[in-house]
């Protein structure tokens, strides 16, 4: 047995979080595949689709930021830099994810490749979120 020294366990997240965390990530990958068929076919219907699917991720998003809020608030100062980390990326998702709702909104021909774009980094930001989010689950010891 490898005993690995940390500061203490990690707190992991509260289930309801996490169930709210699980969907951001699939959403904005699910719109950025949208979007490279649509950049493929340009039919109109899958830059709809990317739109339902970004709305989606930003309806749940929101919840999943206002709870990272309320923990940042929650947690004791010593160990608020990774909470402070986990809140500025799932902030700069939603932020992201409302710039990329906005650009399609636009006529479905106009979002390329603004939106492709945004719907890539939205992505990403989404999928590093996840990433941090839950990586909380470590007890300081590895068997």
């Amino acid at each position: 047995m490898v005993a690995v020294s940390s500061p203490g366990p990690l707190r992991p997240l509260h289930p309801l979080h996490a169930i709210l965390l699980a969907f951001p990530f699939p959403l904005f990958l699910a719109a950025l595949l949208s979007d490279l068929a649509y950049r493929s076919s340009f039919h109109v219907q899958w830059a709809n689709f990317s739109s339902w699917l970004i709305a989606g991720g930003l309806l749940v998003g929101a919840f999943a930021v206002l709870w990272a809020l309320v923990d940042l608030f929650r947690r004791a100062t010593a160990r608020k830099g990774r909470a402070i980390a986990y809140f500025v990326v799932l902030l700069a998702m939603w932020v992201l994810g409302l710039v990329n709702a906005l650009v399609h909104a636009k006529d479905a021909w106009a979002t390329m490749p603004e939106g492709l774009y945004l719907s890539a980094a939205t992505a990403l930001l989404a999928l590093v979120a996840a990433w941090i989010g839950y990586s909380g689950f470590r007890t300081g010891e590895v068997a």
